[in-house]
């Protein structure tokens, strides 16, 4: 996760005022200043919370997520992994129903600390952890799972 400055976006003739908003899916390009990075150009692809399937309950849930990365990267490295199963994560909950949308919320959740290595493999939520298509699971997390997620947010200390 970066964070970059961009100027003047907010301004009625700014380019980039639709594209640079919360929750977004965007392609930008960057530049690397003094000060940390400016963003270039911008192309926007999707905002999952301006959705108009999107519901209070999946706007939160998208919330938590963009929460949980926030915690938990830092710096620049680059984790494809992970990134790939956030934009996966954000395009369903784009059209998730309430329950579906708790169900990925727990799921991403868990992929994420893995990805992070705070939760071992464990073989009663193994097939969560390595499912390609894992936001078309239809089973709900075991215990042993939420347990896992819980504990690692309590000794990150984050």
């Amino acid at each position: 996760m970066l964070y970059a400055t961009a100027r003047s976006v907010r301004e009625e003739r700014s380019k980039q005022r639709y594209a640079l908003q919360d929750f977004s899916l965007i392609r930008v390009s960057l530049v690397r200043g003094k000060n940390g990075w400016r963003i270039g150009s911008v192309e926007n692809e999707q905002n999952a919370f301006l959705h108009p399937s999107a519901t209070r309950v999946t706007r939160t849930h998208l919330l938590r997520l963009v929460k949980l990365l926030r915690q938990f990267l830092h710096g620049e490295e680059a984790h494809p992994e992970l990134y790939a199963d956030v934009r996966q994560a954000i395009r369903a909950l784009a059209h998730a129903e309430n329950a579906k949308a708790e169900r990925i919320s727990g799921i991403m959740a868990l992929r994420t600390l893995h990805k992070l290595g705070y939760i071992a493999s464990h073989d009663s939520f193994a097939r969560f952890l390595n499912e390609p298509e894992w936001t078309s699971i239809h089973d709900d997390l075991p215990p042993e799972a939420a347990k896992a997620v819980d504990a690692a947010l309590t000794a990150s200390h984050l």
